[in-house]
């Protein structure tokens, strides 16, 4: 059949599918887009063409709708994915962002931006970028660093190879990410002969890898002579539908359990063996633990540093690590004794292996008390009564209420994924979507209309502070056009709330951190305030063409989002709260270093502290064996 490239790429994907464990389903949910002169008489006309096939959504920025596509496949679990295509130029150089967020999460996400004329007849033309050095670069060569995979299609003859190379790391459970198809103007217009195999439907199936013998059975070993052994659950018990067998194998064993970011909600936060969030960003009940543990068992996690608390987490002097991980870079990491397998068969292979096996008594009642105690300090904190503001607590707790049983609360930077990861009581695995791989100013809200798009039956409640907001609100008229439903809660306080607490912690007193007018030339700081800039960011968001309620106690936080579950749309919630009433750490440390020289005395006592904590960091070198 002779097509152009355009659509015969655009007919592919519409054919192509994903199937685990007996389920088949389509692959590309559609495309999101914003044409220029590079993309529109290429994939714009076969789009148009074919949008029976492969449905087409407007965006608004480049950035936002890969964060959408990287929502979306968080959410169906890396089961489904959109592709987001832009001319060259500023709209391709937008989506890097995007990019390095899905590849750093292991999103798969498919970018498809225009290029340069492979011809180069019209050379340079306009938007393209020239090194006198290199001919053959173009501004997607950005992407190369952020991207899993990447190919500049520049015949039309390529497109089959690439295309299929896509989809194979597209749907490669330890390879997914960003995948990058580079479009030359030119070539997407040109026709070629297209075999009938590479249009018809494609069933890409993932089979779960099961572990090998011998590391498991060195992995049973290692639990059964641990007295103080914990678990650290991340995003891989989720995405593999692994969180029943999580549950089984701790009831199991009275194994205790700490969760990342990513893998919040893999245990229900009721379980008496759930210790929540470990790290940086942990709970007392985790990071006590997390302490004295002698052996940790890595579930899916890549070891962040919020996660090891920069190193500080685990002080046992012999403490070991086992990894289990689909994929071997992430396994081998802590000097852990490596299990590459799906995280689904591991944990049901290990509840075999352990049959009979329980931890000592005494350690799992400690957790049972820790997680006890832990429940009861988030019940104080999310209902302190602070006033004449609200906390940012009281407001998590608030919107915790509202979701029940299976909303999805949705972050990513700022204050909130800190206080969300220590706060949010956890009910359902997939309700709570934090992004804090990268974790993306802006993200929230065009991540949260692609969970509500993965997820059309649950409620979404997205939490994103006025600095966030500022950075990405024009997806707003977007979920208005497409009708997709978003509790959004904009919170505000006047300035970058996490930012600040950093600034005072080394010493600097919040410099550049607030949303305050200079005086006399000044920056203002936190002891020398000014007033706040007359920002009102709830008339932004309803000039924007979302509803819009406004609430100054907790009390009517609650009424307003019970009014909001009415509204058909994108509804904004807007709150005011105290930007000093903090979450404390909870015994945890994060590696941010203080000027070593120099400053005043708030610095010189910063540093003094900086290197008390930084005494604490190891190398976690040795053997498992």
């Amino acid at each position: 059949m002779r097509l152009t490239v355009a659509q015969a790429l655009v007919r592919f994907l519409a054919a192509q599918e994903i199937e685990r464990d007996g389920e088949r389903r389509r692959f590309f949910a559609g495309c999101y887009g914003i044409f220029g002169h590079g993309n529109l008489a290429g994939l714009g006309q076969a789009l148009q063409q074919h949008e029976d096939l492969l449905p087409f959504h407007q965006a608004r920025n480049e950035q936002a709708m890969v964060h959408l596509a990287a929502g979306y496949a968080r959410q169906r679990n890396r089961l489904g994915a959109f592709a987001c295509t832009t001319s060259v130029g500023p709209g391709a150089t937008n989506m890097v962002t995007g990019a390095a967020l899905a590849t750093i999460n292991r999103l798969p996400v498919l970018l498809l931006p225009s290029d340069t004329f492979a011809t180069r007849a019209p050379h340079p033309v306009l938007q393209q970028l020239e090194q006198p050095h290199d001919a053959t670069l173009s501004v997607n060569d950005c992407f190369k660093p952020v991207t899993r995979f990447f190919d500049r299609v520049e015949r039309p003859e390529q497109l089959v190879s690439a295309a299929l190379e896509a989809m194979r790391v597209l749907t490669d459970p330890a390879e997914t990410g960003a995948v990058c198809l580079a479009l030359p103007e030119d070539v997407q217009t040109e026709a070629l002969e297209v075999p009938d195999g590479f249009l018809e439907p494609r069933v890409w199936t993932l089979y779960r890898r099961p572990p090998a013998r011998e590391p498991l059975a060195r992995a049973a070993g290692l639990i059964r002579a641990a007295r103080r052994p914990l678990i650290v659950a991340g995003g891989g018990v989720i995405y593999s539908e692994a969180t029943d067998a999580l549950a089984a194998l701790v009831d199991a064993t009275g194994i205790p359990v700490g969760e990342t970011q990513a893998g919040r909600g893999a245990l229900r936060s009721e379980h008496p063996c759930a210790l929540g969030a470990i790290g940086a960003t942990g709970t007392a009940a985790a990071n006590r633990l997390a302490r004295e543990a002698d052996l940790v068992i890595g579930i899916g996690t890549r070891w962040s540093d919020f996660t090891t608390a920069s190193q500080s987490a685990f002080q046992d002097p012999d403490v070991r690590f086992v990894n289990v991980n689909v994929a071997g870079f992430d396994a081998v990491k802590q000097s852990a004794l490596a299990v590459e397998a799906d995280a689904r068969l591991a944990l049901e292979e290990l509840h075999d292996a352990l049959a009979g096996h329980r931890a000592d008594a005494e350690w799992t009642e400690r957790a049972a008390a820790e997680s006890a105690a832990w429940a009861a300090e988030v019940s104080r904190l999310v209902n302190a009564g602070h006033a004449p503001l609200p906390s940012q607590a009281e407001v998590i707790g608030a919107v915790n209420d509202a979701a029940g049983e299976t909303g999805v609360v949705v972050c990513a930077a700022g204050s909130m994924p800190g206080d969300l990861h220590k706060l949010w009581r956890a009910r359902d695995p997939k309700g709570y979507h934090v992004e804090y791989g990268y974790s993306c100013m802006g993200y929230e809200i065009p991540g949260g209309m692609g969970v509500k798009l993965a997820a059309p039956e649950r409620e979404v409640f997205v939490m994103i502070g006025d600095g966030s907001y500022l950075m990405l609100p024009g997806e707003l008229p977007t979920a208005v056009a497409e009708g997709i439903k978003l509790v959004v809660v904009l919170v505000q306080n006047h300035g970058y709330s996490s930012i600040g607490a950093l600034s005072r912690s080394v010493g600097s007193a919040g410099f550049g951190t607030l949303y305050h007018a200079r005086e006399n030339g000044s920056v203002p700081t936190d002891d020398r305030p000014t007033a706040p800039l007359p920002i009102d960011l709830a008339a932004n968001a309803e000039s924007l063409g979302a509803r819009v309620l406004r609430a100054e106690t907790v009390g009517e936080l609650r009424s307003a989002l019970a009014e909001a579950r009415e509204v058909d749309g994108p509804v904004v919630v807007h709150v005011e709260v105290d930007r000093y009433a903090g979450v404390p750490s909870y015994e945890s440390w994060w590696d941010v270093p203080v000027a070593e020289v120099g400053g005043d005395e708030p610095v010189r006592a910063a540093r003094e502290e900086y290197e008390r904590n930084r005494a604490a960091q190891r190398r976690h070198v040795r053997s498992p064996s």
